[in-house]
């Protein structure tokens, strides 16, 4: 059980490869550890897939590895909304980059890169680019497993 309710966004460059992975994988690990406080979502820092579903290698792999996900529009993020969650989470250095010019300065201690969470300092590729939605999952996966631990352990 969370000790506090935690807010969590994913974010990436379109919202329909990386950061919904993410999500749907957090909603599932998180569920599995019991922690019924945190709320994920996963949102947009480029406007290009506004209103789009989920990538179709995205759903695949999520089928493949039994991760249940839903259907749903990618949405941008704005500096109000992002002043809503107690994590905003990016996949790369030019997602934590965009969320440096986008958020208000007292939100910066908010953001993280998700491998940062298991003490990697790698980016997530984006498989949009490199078609390889495996390598993408794995890393989603060992990041989100990681944050879930310090969760659960209340050190977030």
């Amino acid at each position: 059980m969370a000790k506090k309710a935690v807010k969590i966004l994913f974010v990436c460059h379109g919202n329909i490869c990386r950061s919904p992975m993410a999500e749907f994988v957090m909603k599932k690990l998180a569920g599995e550890a019991g922690l019924d406080g945190v709320a994920v979502e996963s949102a947009a820092l480029h406007t290009d897939e506004i209103g789009s579903d989920i990538h179709r290698g995205t759903r695949a792999k999520l089928v493949e590895n039994g991760i249940p996900f839903s259907r749903r529009a990618a949405w941008l993020l704005t500096p109000a909304k992002a002043r809503e969650y107690d994590l905003i989470v990016g996949m790369d250095s030019y997602n934590i980059a965009d969320l440096r010019r986008l958020v208000y300065p007292e939100d910066l201690p908010k953001v993280h890169k998700l491998p940062e969470f298991a003490e990697k300092t790698k980016d997530i590729a984006d498989p949009w680019y490199t078609g390889n939605f495996d390598a993408t999952y794995d890393d989603i996966v060992e990041g989100c497993a990681a944050l879930v631990e310090k969760i659960a352990a209340g050190r977030v």
